[in-house]
């Protein structure tokens, strides 16, 4: 089962002492889902195949747990129960699919459990076998995700979407992925200032105990999208007492070493950063476009600047794939006195 402790400001940095001083997080589930066959050209992109093809978001979580990963994230970004009752679902099949979006990841990762049992000769004196932890992280997409126009990359909801929609329009879905038995709620993608402050909100209003991570995404390397400053939505983050980590996902590679400086100026929280491939999304298309995207060795090549801006915890997002994560967790293995650092800098914080 996941791991657990009461004190969710120690949650975080206990995790990353057990992962050796950082940790890898998984990459683009979409991608490989299309790559397995399947057609997400829907209003709940990734979310349809815990309709469809249950058993090809199970496929994708293996996939990453195999490259390496120590946190899976559920098949839920835009899994929504508005969108799913838009799809004809009712309201309980819809507050079940959440739920079954936490357990597929928990299957996979005792799955993988299982093999790696199996596989290991690796026996300890008491004759049990060590496992790599593996957290599994409720996703939680923007608002801007379910309306499926792109705004999630713009953060411009409209004068009428106030703080108060946000809550109400995200309150169930957190209640009930925050007793999915999840061990982290992941908030990603967040656009602007007013959706975060409506997550802080709402963890405290709901006494939610599960730990969270917000995530933000940006396009300019100093704001988040909607162009409200990095550090001041980073602060939000730092004042809720259930987020344990604050980062960045969806942005392209080139920003992320400026993020980092920028989310160090707000909070001492353990930083992650996952970015997409540097490919740029068309909304009206709905496609990414080849821009400045990067191959895995180039992609790879950063992730020793970011650590050594302050990052602790690194995967990918859209267009990445479980080479990159491959790559990004061999890079952090194989430099030993890089991860001696990180372990002291955790253990001294």
């Amino acid at each position: 089962m996941g791991l657990v402790t009461e004190n969710a400001s120690s949650f975080m940095l206990d995790f990353l002492k057990r992962c050796g001083g950082h940790a890898i997080i998984d990459g683009g589930f979409a991608t490989e889902l299309e790559r397995h066959g399947a057609d997400l050209n829907d209003p709940l992109w990734s979310a349809k195949c815990l309709i469809t093809s249950p058993q090809l978001v199970r496929r994708v979580h293996l996939d990453y747990l195999e490259a390496g990963a120590n946190i899976i994230l559920t098949a839920s970004y835009q899994a929504t129960i508005q969108g799913f009752e838009a799809k004809g679902l009712s309201r309980e099949e819809a507050e079940n699919l959440l739920k079954r979006s936490v357990e597929i990841a928990c299957e996979a990762r005792e799955i993988c459990e299982e093999k790696c049992t199996k596989d290991s000769l690796n026996f300890t004196e008491n004759g049990s076998i060590p496992t790599r932890p593996v957290l599994v992280a409720a996703s939680v997409g923007s608002y801007g995700a379910f309306l499926a126009d792109g705004s999630e990359y713009s953060g411009d909801y409209g004068d009428a979407i106030t703080l108060g929609k946000l809550k109400e329009f995200h309150r169930r879905r957190v209640q009930i992925l925050a007793n999915s038995g999840a061990d982290i709620i992941a908030f990603e993608t967040i656009p602007n200032k007013l959706e975060a402050k409506a997550y802080a909100e709402l963890l405290q209003e709901e006494n939610i105990t599960t730990p969270a991570w917000f995530s933000f995404n940006s396009k300019d390397g100093i704001n988040v999208v909607s162009g409200d400053p990095m550090v001041d939505c980073a602060s939000i983050a730092d004042s809720c007492k259930r987020v344990v980590a604050v980062g960045i996902n969806c942005t392209p590679p080139r920003y992320i070493h400026g993020l980092i400086t920028s989310i160090r100026k707000a909070t001492e929280k353990p930083i992650l950063v996952y970015p997409n491939s540097g490919e740029t999304y068309d909304a009206d298309r709905k496609e990414w476009v080849p821009s400045t995207g990067v191959v895995d060795e180039d992609f790879v090549s950063y992730v020793g600047t970011w650590r050594e801006a302050g990052a602790l915890l690194f995967g990918g997002c859209c267009r990445t794939t479980p080479n990159t994560i491959r790559a990004i967790s061999r890079a952090l293995s194989n430099k030993s006195s890089a991860c001696s650092t990180l372990s002291f800098n955790v253990n001294n914080k």
